[in-house]
């Protein structure tokens, strides 16, 4: 299928599905109907735009299909949806979310469908993290009903802490798709060309540029929790969920370290849940 058909009609039917392969699955699960259907829809598109940047169709289908979502968007707000996107349109207005969030997504997902990511500079990696994780975190807080400037700031130091977490993961995932994700400012300090992201990825200095960024995600994780400790318990069961999978994550990934050789780090199944069922039902 050509990237620039896969748009609403065909992604966005089964938004249940669509999210169902998320992380983040079990903590929309435990919210109330309107709620969790609302959820659903935004992670279907989030999946969905995803899908686009990472395939392997040429740069300029990705970039239609991405394009053609803005479109979607701005017809879900213009009150002309297509009918597959009804749902969505109808969660915009129920609990208003706003249209430069979507487009912020898709923004991020330009980024990676425009060229191979490779060592960009702090800057660009934190506008990546804004657009592809804190993004979808403004949409999420508006559903969880915070309050505004607290929701903010949650999505700012979650979406970020969530993101770097991926890029510590996925490293060399990134890598054997011609990725890097790590700033170039942090290489460049410990002697590391910000060139080729096997290079990179197979450096003996690079722990030290990890432990970095990961320090970073942990003061993310901090941020994020002083603000939910603060927040009513209720708004906050789905994000105190998110950041327990993904805290988890990152201790998984320290723990197995970034010298060679890396073994994927998988999801501790047990621990999840349990993390699901204390902010689910306690």
């Amino acid at each position: 299928m050509a990237v620039s058909n896969l748009v609403a009609d065909e992604a966005a039917p089964d938004a249940a599905a669509a999210s169902s392969s998320s992380s983040f699955y079990l903590a929309m699960r435990i919210l109330p109907a309107a709620q969790r259907e609302a959820m659903f829809q935004i992670y279907a598109f989030c999946r969905a735009v995803d899908d686009i940047a990472d395939s392997d169709a040429p740069r300029a289908e990705r970039n239609a299909g991405l394009d053609r979502w803005r479109a979607d968007i701005d017809a879900c707000y213009d009150g002309e949806p297509r009918p597959a996107l009804a749902p969505l349109a109808r969660q915009i207005r129920a609990f208003g979310l706003r249209r430069e969030d979507f487009y912020a997504m898709i923004d991020g997902m330009a980024m990676d469908a425009a060229a191979d990511i490779c060592a960009p500079d702090e800057a660009a990696l934190d506008l990546y993290c804004d657009c592809v994780a804190s993004a979808a975190g403004r949409l999420s807080v508006r559903v969880f009903g915070m309050s505004e400037d607290a929701g903010h700031a949650l999505s700012h130091h979650l979406g970020r802490a969530l993101q770097l977490t991926n890029i510590l993961r996925d490293i060399d995932e990134d890598a054997a798709i011609n990725r890097c994700y790590l700033p170039r400012e942090l290489l460049a300090r410990e002697g590391i060309a910000a060139t080729n992201p096997t290079e990179i990825a197979d450096d003996p200095s690079l722990p030290r540029v990890c432990a970095t960024l990961a320090q970073r995600a942990l003061e993310h994780f901090a941020q994020a929790d002083a603000i939910m400790d603060s927040a009513p318990r209720k708004a906050v069961r789905a994000p105190r969920i998110m950041s327990g999978v993904y805290r988890c994550l990152l201790e998984r990934t320290l723990e197995r370290g970034f010298d060679l050789p890396r073994t994927p780090v998988a999801k501790p199944r047990l621990r999840l849940l349990s993390i699901v069922a204390r902010y689910a039902f306690f």
